[in-house]
């Protein structure tokens, strides 16, 4: 693939895959914008795992935590610091995985993957979102996370298997939802990214051929942009949401979902 096409794949991804507005749907719009053919599955295991690193740099604190925390569980030791988090995000990503199999053994993720559909889930979830972040109460931080409320959001988080949804903007929904502070429901969100972003790399890593050098440098370069954006992107969203709400995302989403749905239906 060309540099510019790489870096352009790349920083669609990275930016997009934090923020609530669907990199998913970005991604799987852009060949059919441009013309150009798909990315394939190596570029896009590589986007992902590009993006991966970047939320683990960010969060490198909670990420160390929820690691020995995971060591304490496999030991038997429940109530080890850090334990909690970790079976917390165990139980979160357990209903995406599920889906995720039900969805690749029935064959329904390519039948969803059309403009139409990302238009409309574009538009109704950025409503969603609107009305959660503005009803949702805001009293509750990270550290009140409870078990009963990881699994919850683990439900949300499923949702965005379907193309358009944003995995981070669903997630942030039914955090407000539950009533957690605006910028603590994107520091759970971007937690629950980590090991769900590495179980759908393993499985469409599965499926990836046997590649030259040349796809194998394409990768590293995608991966390597991918992450500086989402890293960037991180940043600047997490500083941003000290101040102002989700409504500039939601102001997006429906404007793209509208023209989409203008597009599809035209």
């Amino acid at each position: 693939m060309p540099l510019l096409d790489l870096i352009i794949l790349a920083l669609i991804q990275g930016v997009t895959e934090f923020l609530p507005v669907s990199s998913s749907g970005h991604l799987i719009l852009l060949p059919a914008l441009t013309g150009n053919a798909d990315q394939g599955v190596t570029l896009d295991v590589a986007v992902h795992v590009g993006t991966l690193f970047a939320v683990i740099a960010y969060f490198r604190a909670d990420v160390l935590v929820a690691t020995r925390g995971g060591i304490s569980l496999l030991k038997g030791d429940l109530r080890a610091p850090g334990a909690h988090l970790a079976l917390a995000l165990v139980l979160a990503t357990i209903p995406v995985i599920i889906l995720g199999l039900i969805l690749a053994i029935t064959d329904l993720n390519d039948a969803m993957r059309s403009i139409t559909v990302i238009g409309w889930t574009m538009l109704l979830f950025g409503i969603l979102l609107y009305i959660a972040d503005q009803r949702g109460p805001v009293e509750r931080t990270a550290p009140q996370w409870t078990l009963k409320h990881a699994l919850i959001m683990g439900l949300w988080q499923a949702l965005a298997l379907i193309p358009g949804t944003s995995r981070s903007g669903i997630t942030i929904t039914g955090a407000r939802f539950l009533g957690y502070e605006r910028k603590e429901a994107a520091r759970l969100a971007m937690l629950m990214s980590i090991p769900t972003i590495i179980a759908s790399a393993v499985v469409i890593g599965l499926d990836i051929p046997a590649s030259n050098a040349q796809v194998w440098r394409d990768a590293a370069i995608a991966a390597a942009f991918a992450c500086v954006a989402a890293l960037i992107a991180l940043r600047l969203m997490m500083r941003f949401l000290e101040s102002v709400s989700y409504t500039p995302y939601v102001i997006y989403r429906i404007a793209l979902g509208v023209v989409l749905l203008v597009i599809a239906y035209t």
